[in-house]
């Protein structure tokens, strides 16, 4: 234990700003994220007098446009440095945080949730994940595993701060204007400052053996993959449930009996168990590599969906965070290192848009439809006993896509 705690310590004090950067790049997409946007839910729906159907369904329109943008804006992460997408990336988010404060009607509502969702948990995940991806060769689970907890983090602080800065100023635009006040004074210029230096990825990073070499395949290549399919059906999972959850915290208190303080307060113990889990998994991927892992990772998340779903007084919410952790931990983490131990290195940044666009799909999906379902008289908690079995079958898929990368690694 002492020996792997001097090892994680050495790798992040030697590669402390190319780490930071990408933490940064996961903590501040914060602001386009489900969970930061659903604080809001209910003044927005009071403000626009839109019902939880409707509002989920403006929610999913504009997440499936930023879905389709997303293919063709991260390939820009392949032809130019990644500080570069930055320098437009960040301004266009901090506009939408103003935007949403201004909108006059709910057109230009759905349009600045579009610029939140393509912007923020689109754009920044995607040069986030992309470039750590290139940077790190070895060591890419643990650096992936440093990372993620940016958005643990942000989960964590976050949703408490937008409660009870609401509450002071009795204002829920003020927590927006802030948030964007904080893009670009202190977003912008900092991730820049860190990515302006490059790392060059190294094959023995810390003394470790390199993992086998992967062809580099084409983004053409991967769409026609039927393997490709297979592991989407399992790894948009979590960010389906959990936007769901996230996004009706409003509609679950008000079911439950629930003060919108105690659900805020529960974040902090998923966002712990995130980190503590992230870097469990980066271990284990740096040590089995992540398709041995991929047949678990949805465990966790089938039993988060079943403890909402049937466990009704308000300590539920904590058991539902902790095993939503226990899932975030390993999923975020394996999903940052699974891509290019699948299909190299090359055309990383196309193909990961093609990642976070089904997994922005996904999340529009959720709230779009469970909201549907909610006006049509079937409850959240029902829902989620579905997602539940969901996670049962996607696990199969997900063990069949890595038996058969495998089965082709050897030819």
């Amino acid at each position: 234990m002492r020996r792997l705690l001097r090892e994680n310590s050495a790798f992040v004090r030697d590669n402390a700003r190319w780490l930071a950067a990408g933490f940064l790049l996961t903590l501040f997409s914060s602001f386009g994220q489900t969970f930061f946007i659903g604080v809001s839910g209910n003044a927005l729906r009071t403000t626009f007098h839109l019902s939880g159907g409707a509002f989920g369904a403006l929610y999913m329109v504009a997440t499936l446009a930023s879905a389709s943008t997303l293919p063709f804006l991260g390939r820009t992460l392949d032809l130019m440095p990644g500080w570069k997408v930055v320098r437009f990336t960040i301004p266009i988010l901090a506009l939408a945080c103003v935007l949403i404060t201004l909108a006059p009607n709910v057109v230009a509502l759905g349009f600045t949730l579009y610029l939140l969702r393509l912007f923020g948990q689109g754009m920044m995940t995607e040069i986030a994940f992309t470039e750590t991806g290139r940077w790190f060769t070895a060591n890419r689970g643990r650096a992936m595993s440093v990372i993620m907890p940016g958005v643990s983090a942000g989960t964590a602080v976050l949703p408490l701060m937008v409660v009870l800065i609401d509450a002071a100023s009795g204002n829920w635009h003020v927590a927006w204007l802030a948030a964007a006040a904080v893009l670009m004074l202190v977003a912008l210029p900092l991730i820049l400052w860190l990515m302006r230096v490059e790392r060059v990825p190294q094959s023995l990073d810390a003394g470790k053996t390199a993992p086998p070499a992967v062809r580099d395949w084409t983004r053409a290549e991967v769409l026609r993959d039927p393997v490709f399919y297979l592991l989407l059906v399992g790894l948009v999972a979590p960010p389906f449930i959990g936007t769901t959850v996230f996004f009706f915290q409003g509609y679950l208190t008000a079911l439950r009996g629930y003060s919108e303080l105690a659900f805020a307060a529960a974040f902090p113990v998923m966002s712990i168990t995130t980190v503590l889990f992230g870097f469990l998994c980066g271990g284990l991927i740096d040590r089995f590599g992540a398709l041995r892992l991929l047949p678990y990772v949805l465990g966790p998340m089938a039993l988060s969906a079943l403890a909402v779903a049937l466990i009704t007084p308000v300590w539920g919410v904590y058991v539902f965070m902790l095993l939503l952790g226990v899932s975030n931990g390993f999923s975020s983490t394996l999903l940052g290192a699974l891509w290019p131990e699948v299909y190299g290195v090359k055309n990383l940044g196309g193909i990961r848009a093609l990642v976070v666009a089904a997994m922005v799909l996904a999340t529009a999906l959720g709230p779009g439809l469970s909201g549907a379902l909610i006006d049509l008289g079937i409850g959240l908690p029902v829902q989620l006993l579905w997602m539940a079995g969901w996670c049962v079958l996607a696990s199969v898929a997900l063990a069949s896509a890595a038996r058969l990368v495998r089965r082709r690694a050897a030819v």
